[in-house]
């Protein structure tokens, strides 16, 4: 039995037959309801057949154009990236944001302080509440920025631009302009390219 497979079995001996448990390219993924969030990170981390003693990343995926707005399900995807320094495996555990308009997901930051930041770097740039975080506050952009510009209908050009201005010895916004130009490649073709000579 492989590695990959031993897993398989301790997760679905952990959470049941019912567990919803993806197999791709290599990879598994753990895919739980909102609700049980807290309680899968704890039996992950404290199950002796699982011992997934370290969260490596916990990002936000947002799938509103995902297979060209094909994507019927909700909007955004918690995942984090498990790893067991005791059975050298790791995991992918997803979950998903119940409310599109305002995404809250429980915080873990009880299970592995390590994700601290990484939850407030998804709160500040995809807008998704961890509940219990004791200090969700932006992380990566100023603390007047208006709207989360990982967010797929975030506007690309942007709105303002912020700068720091001598005379006045302070930050200050101006509004951005932008003028949109096509920038096309130039190709050079040589009949011999890439040939020996």
């Amino acid at each position: 039995m492989t590695r990959l497979e031993t897993l398989k079995q301790n997760l679905l001996a952990a959470f049941g037959e019912n567990a919803q448990i993806i197999d791709a390219l290599g990879e598994l993924t753990l895919e739980v309801p909102a609700e049980q969030w807290t309680a899968t990170a704890l039996r992950l981390r404290d199950d002796a057949q699982l011992r997934f003693e370290t969260c490596i990343d916990l990002t936000v995926v947002d799938y509103s154009a995902w297979g060209n707005g094909k994507h019927a399900g909700l909007r955004f995807g918690v995942v984090i990236h498990l790893l067991s320094v005791t059975h050298n495996w790791r995991l992918r555990v997803r979950t998903w944001a119940p409310d599109d308009e305002f995404p809250v997901v429980a915080s873990l930051l009880d299970v592995w302080p390590a994700v601290n930041w990484f939850e407030r770097e998804a709160f500040d740039l995809y807008g998704v509440m961890f509940e219990g975080h004791p200090d969700l506050r932006r992380i990566l952009t100023d603390y007047g920025f208006i709207g989360h510009p990982f967010r797929k209908d975030f506007p690309v050009l942007g709105n303002v631009e912020m700068r720091y201005d001598p005379e006045q010895k302070r930050v200050v916004y101006q509004p951005v302009t932008v003028e949109i130009r096509e920038n096309i490649p130039r190709v050079i073709r040589e009949d011999s390219y890439g040939m020996g000579r």
